[in-house]
């Protein structure tokens, strides 16, 4: 087994790696909208308290898959090898509909991965983010 760190993803929030590489798979750890270096998180405003005050879901998934794409291409892997998306919403009702559409843009059609997918609805994340995305993908 491989630990994978990406110079590009953010930065964990635990002790894990981005990824691990075990024979022909690679399994990515969850990853949110957060940029790496920055303590702001895109689509996400906070109260001075910490709560959140509004959410953007498109500029969440839009940096989620983004995030994820950067830790696929650092694992030296094409975006096609992506055979396995689990997605954790905090808000199923009200932004499945967003979600789904951004979904399609990065992981349908004839340049992209079209892989097997879990989408759960899910009560909070470990820091105040909407969305959070793992993946599994497989290299020949």
């Amino acid at each position: 087994m491989t630990d994978i760190i990406s110079s590009r993803a953010p930065e964990p929030v635990g002790a894990y790696p981005h990824a691990k590489r075990v024979g022909n798979f690679v399994f990515l750890s969850g990853i949110g909208p957060r940029t790496r270096g920055v303590s702001a998180i895109p689509g996400v405003t906070l109260a001075a308290d910490g709560t959140v005050t509004a959410k953007n879901i498109e500029v969440q998934c839009r940096a989620c898959f983004d995030n994820l794409k950067a830790v696929v291409a650092d694992a030296g892997l094409p975006w096609t090898s992506v055979a396995d998306v689990t997605v954790f919403l905090t808000d199923m009702k009200h932004d499945f509909q967003i979600y789904n559409r951004i979904y399609a843009e990065y992981f349908a059609g004839p340049n992209n991965p079209n892989p097997t997918r879990t989408t759960l609805e899910i009560s909070s994340l470990p820091t105040p983010i909407a969305v959070e995305v793992k993946a599994i993908c497989f290299s020949a």
